[in-house]
């Protein structure tokens, strides 16, 4: 058995691109308990760089979405494919870790299967809500597939597919640990104000689509509560997404009290409510429990299909976890500063809609914590139960088996 493996690991976006950071860091500690080291490359941003990834492909360059927008970057979107898939050829890891992000990872599978590569996916597409012929491809290409939705794992295994719910990773997740005071210094904001957090999404075309209407209704929100705004930017924005989201702000805020910030969850944690693009920052905001709206626009060919071929009631996951509306949902059409204003309205004092809302997300943060089936440390966090399944794809036996449930 080789005593320094090689690892393949592969996140496109920025949440993915977060537990694939975490991921390392937890396969180096389980490996230098059974006194072993590994090399880690793949596709990844800067905290995966940090944490020792080779970055074959920087995620950064592949992060777009939508199907008119997918189109516009295909030719950079298949140069990243094809460097991956030399690295694969070139390399042969002993185990691939695919995060997410299945445009390309579906495709990496495929190759890895040509090439005798175990795979497992990690952060499972949703292929519940819609695109349910993908199944084939991880009956096919996929050895395991690691769920963080508890009803995910039925799914999959009523497919024939191994699959195990490890538990959210956000849920794992410390509260952040700088004070307000502090986090306000670094932002500029008044440590003694009231602040409403803006989270338009982690991709510059989501940035393009969700800020401008979260800032109209910034400035109809203002006047009553002499509120200051906080913008989160994601690590895996570059130079010229940042300068575009600075643009979006000076001309659609002009006049408002607005920060920017780079850690989204402590903007979530401080904040007095917020306004969340659909996506893994709807988890993020359900987990630290303050009271949000989630919204959410996207070009209209991309809506005009997805109406037609998405089947669940719920738009946002912290509902679909809840198995009902806990928070409002305003979304295309409905994504209006009115209607922001509205939802927003009853959330902002002591009272029963708020505290409503913070029970039902105290509910959807217990829903998402497995630890409780594993007796092992190292598996007390969902990285940590990931990073096991990978080593022990591999042979190497860390800490003590799982408990069966």
């Amino acid at each position: 058995m080789d005593k320094s493996p090689t690892i393949f690991i592969s996140a496109g976006e920025a949440s993915g691109e977060q537990y694939g950071a975490l991921l390392i860091e937890a396969l180096r500690a389980q490996l230098h308990a059974a006194g072993r080291t590994a090399t880690f490359f793949g596709m990844g941003g800067p905290r995966m760089a940090s944490a020792g990834l080779e970055r074959v492909v920087q995620a950064e360059d592949m992060a777009v979405m939508g199907i008119t927008e997918v189109v516009l970057h295909l030719p950079r979107i298949y140069n990243g494919y094809h460097a991956l898939r030399q690295s694969l050829r070139k390399r042969r890891p002993a185990v691939a870790v695919l995060i997410d992000f299945p445009d390309i990872h579906f495709k990496l599978a495929a190759e890895c299967k040509r090439l005798g590569i175990p795979v497992i996916f990690f952060v499972s597409p949703q292929l519940w809500a819609w695109k349910k012929h993908r199944i084939k491809l991880v009956q096919k290409f996929v050895d395991k597939m690691l769920v963080i939705f508890p009803f995910e794992e039925p799914f999959y295994r009523e497919q024939g597919i191994q699959a195990e719910f490890v538990g959210h990773p956000l849920a794992d997740l410390p509260a952040p640990a700088i004070s307000r005071e502090d986090f306000a210094h670094g932002c500029g904001l008044n440590p003694d104000g009231r602040w409403i957090a803006l989270l338009p999404g982690s991709r510059a075309k989501e940035i393009h689509a969700n800020l401008p209407e979260m800032l109209k209704a910034a400035h109809i929100l203002s006047p009553r509560g002499k509120f200051e705004f906080i913008v989160p930017l994601a690590p895996t924005l570059n130079d010229a997404q940042r300068a575009m989201t600075s643009h979006i702000i000076k001309q659609f805020g002009a006049g408002l009290p607005v920060f920017t910030a780079s850690d989204a969850r402590a903007a979530l944690q401080f904040a007095r409510v917020s306004i969340v693009a659909s996506g893994t920052a709807t988890v993020e905001a359900a987990l630290i429990g303050n009271p949000f709206v989630v919204v959410y626009r996207v070009s209209p060919l991309t809506y005009a299909i997805a109406k037609k071929v998405v089947k669940v009631p719920h738009v946002a996951m912290a509902n679909l976890i809840a198995g009902k509306r806990a928070v409002p949902e305003l979304i295309q059409s409905d994504f209006t500063a009115q209607n922001i204003v509205r939802n927003v309205g009853p959330l902002l004092p002591d009272g029963e809609a708020r505290e409503s809302m913070m029970q039902e997300l105290l509910r959807i943060r217990r829903l998402l914590t497995a630890n409780q089936r594993y007796r092992d440390p190292d598996q007390s966090t969902a990285i940590g139960r990931v990073a096991h399944i990978v080593l022990e794809q591999i042979g190497v036996r860390t800490g003590e088996p799982a408990l069966s449930v």
